[in-house]
């Protein structure tokens, strides 16, 4: 019984990975709107791990292939101090979590889950990315970095204004298929001096950023740092109470050729029946 339940999740990924039309643009957020800037980096010797997190809905599986986050690295900070870049994706508490949660938060619902469902990273070759400055002063009216902290200390205000180059990140990835659903994209930089700071967009979502599919809620930023973890704050609502907010993001994927799809899941089922076929007969 658990190979048949392993088999099925296969058969559907790795047909969706394998069979797609052409790239487009599945997510598109908008251009910063310079309200807020939160810190997302991966842990490195003294600098705990921070995730910022905004979500997206697919209505169908799609094959994401790369996309575009923007935000900020310290002032007199050069392009060659990025040493890496990791993005996650992470489905809707109560997904991929303990139920109920341990309380340390005002609230988990319309959080991510606990842990992410899918990762690539340039350190470990299956991400890569290049950058382009922007603008080369941009201040983010205020931030988040330091203070994420449980609840009933969870609301700081913020950190206050903060300025650096604005940078645009773009990334490709394996054909990564991942089913309709809603989900949270996380972006993380780590900089060799200093930190990076993911820059909020317009919430609603303005043009040109592509509004959510009618029936799903645009849910606003979390973040979490490692003290924190497996629970999220929300920016706006519970630290800095301003926003809600976005984060300036987009994503590019296929769509899964249905027929394709079908032909390749049921060979890979025929496969797999003959061979248990096989294996009772020598049994």
């Amino acid at each position: 019984m658990r190979r048949c339940a392993l088999l099925v999740p296969m058969l559907i990924l790795f047909a969706y990975a394998r069979t797609a039309r052409a790239d487009g643009v599945v997510v598109n957020t908008g251009s910063p709107d310079g309200k807020i800037a939160t810190g997302s980096r991966p842990s490195s010797p003294g600098k705990m791990e921070i995730e910022t997190a905004d979500d997206f809905v697919l209505t169908q599986a799609t094959a994401i292939t790369g996309g575009t986050f923007t935000g900020l690295i310290p002032t007199g900070a050069s392009l060659s101090d990025i040493t890496s870049v990791t993005i996650e994706f992470y489905r809707v508490f109560p997904l991929d979590s303990t139920d109920p949660p341990d309380m340390r938060v005002i609230t988990r619902v319309n959080s991510p889950s606990d842990v992410e469902f899918n990762d690539r990273s340039s350190g470990d070759g299956n991400l890569s990315f290049s950058t382009k400055v922007i603008n080369q002063s941009f201040t983010a009216a205020n931030s988040v970095l330091n203070g994420i902290n449980a609840k009933p200390n969870q609301f700081t205000g913020g950190e206050g204004p903060v300025t650096g180059q604005e940078v645009m990140f773009s990334f490709s990835i394996d054909s990564d298929a991942l089913p309709a659903d809603h989900y949270f994209f996380v972006p993380q930089v780590q900089l060799s001096t200093g930190d990076f700071l993911w820059l909020s967009a317009p919430k609603p979502i303005a043009p040109p950023g592509t509004p959510f599919p009618p029936g799903f809620t645009d849910l606003q930023t979390w973040i979490r740092n490692s003290d924190l973890d497996p629970d999220w704050s929300r920016v706006g609502t519970d630290i800095t109470n301003q926003g809600p907010f976005n984060g300036s993001f987009s994503l590019n994927g296929a769509v899964p050729e249905p027929c394709t799809l079908l032909l390749t899941g049921a060979g890979l089922l025929g496969l797999f029946l003959r061979r248990k076929t096989t294996d009772s007969q020598q049994r």
